[in-house]
Formats: structure tokens, C-alpha cells, sequence
């Protein structure tokens, strides 16, 4: 073989390289789900991402009956809940921040009658949200929220569920999954990224009761 023979036969070699890793890329992408979540810049209305400061939580106020912070201790989780209601739309109008939450103003206060409906980022283009790990809990695992006041409510996971972001039944999301206990029912984006959107293909609500 000539010595440009043997050069072309390099080039072509490195470009099936770099041709197979952009396969792998693009393959991983749709295994994951992760779509124009990860390589499309974000819209300009993109939740931040900048995390609170301990000074920034801790001195958060909102009145007395209305929920200050959600904890799940299972995963470190602290934050604080935004009261939220709908978009233009009539859609759940969604946390400025993945690392706060948002209780839906519609839905019942810490304490009372009925189910409180909280809604939280999945993830970012750059970082996890506050409820990533949603999809982790299980039947028994707690969940507490803090009222203005201090108060504390303890709340049990039931169970979850999965939905086409579609077809949410809202009406179950509004309601206490038993009845003779106020609940706290949480929600999140999960599946896949919508090919040419910015929104996932399905919801996840966890539904809880207070203990």
C-alpha cells in the first residue's frame, strides 16, 4: 500500500470513529429519555437552578395556615413551597426554581379536609430537581410538611401512579387517596422528552396520607 493510500484509509478510519460515537450520543439519548432536555438550550422560561442558601431557607415566611417547607428526610430533601396556581391555560403553573416546590392554591391547607396538590421539578437542562427521586418512594415512606406557624404534618405514601401527561386525573389528584384522613398528593414530570417540546410524555402523583 502507498503511503497515501495508508493516509486516506486513516482518515476514513477516524471518521467512522467520530461517526460512531455521534450514533452512540444520539442512541443514548432516546434510551434515556433525555432528548432536547439535555442538548437544546433551555427556553427562556426555564426554571433556575440556583440553589437557596441555608440563610435563604431558614428565614422564608409565609402565614401561619398556609405550608412553609417539605421535607423528605429519605432523600435530604428541604424545601420551600411556593403558593401556585394555574397557568393561561389552565395548567399548574410550575416553581421558578427545581429546588422549591409548589402547593396549588385550589387544593386544600396543611391539616384540613381533602388533599393538598404539590407540584415539583423533575430536573433541568443542568441539575436534578427537587423531586427527582419521587419515583423512589414507597409504600410507608414519610413526607412531612411545616405549616407557617410551625406546625409539623406527617404524611404516609399510599401509593403512585403513572399517567400520560394528557389523561391526569385531576380529580384524583385533588382528592385524599383514604378518605378518613387529610392527604397530600405529590406531582411530577416523568417518561420521556416530547420530540420538537420541552415537556415530558407522563406524570407521576404520589399519594399520601397525614398520619
Amino acid at each position: 500500500m502507498t503511503v497515501n493510500g495508508r493516509r486516506r484509509l486513516r482518515y476514513v478510519s477516524i471518521g467512522l470513529a467520530v461517526l460512531t460515537v455521534g450514533l452512540i450520543l444520539i442512541l443514548a439519548s432516546q434510551t434515556l429519555g433525555i432528548g432536547t432536555a439535555v442538548f437544546n438550550k433551555p427556553p427562556p422560561n426555564a426554571p433556575k437552578t440556583n440553589r437557596p442558601t441555608t440563610a435563604e431557607i431558614d428565614t422564608y415566611s409565609v402565614p401561619p395556615q398556609l405550608p412553609k417547607y417539605l421535607s423528605i428526610t429519605k432523600f435530604g430533601v428541604k424545601s420551600r413551597v411556593r403558593a401556585l396556581g394555574l397557568t393561561a391555560d389552565n395548567q399548574l403553573r410550575s416553581p421558578a426554581n427545581v429546588y422549591d416546590v409548589g402547593w396549588y392554591t385550589a387544593s386544600s391547607k396543611p391539616g384540613s379536609n381533602g388533599a393538598m396538590l404539590v407540584d415539583g421539578h423533575v430536573s433541568s437542562w443542568t441539575t436534578n430537581g427537587v423531586f427527582y427521586h419521587l419515583k423512589d418512594l414507597v409504600a410507608g415512606d414519610t413526607i412531612q410538611i411545616e405549616r407557617g406557624d410551625g406546625k409539623v404534618f406527617s404524611y404516609q405514601v399510599v401509593r403512585k401512579q403513572v399517567y400520560d401527561a394528557a389523561n391526569v386525573d385531576m380529580a384524583a389528584a385533588l382528592a385524599p387517596v383514604d378518605a378518613t384522613h387529610p392527604g397530600l398528593n405529590l406531582i411530577t414530570c416523568t417518561g420521556n422528552v416530547i420530540k420538537g417540546s420541552n415537556s415530558f410524555s407522563k406524570r407521576l402523583i404520589v399519594f399520601t396520607r397525614q398520619l
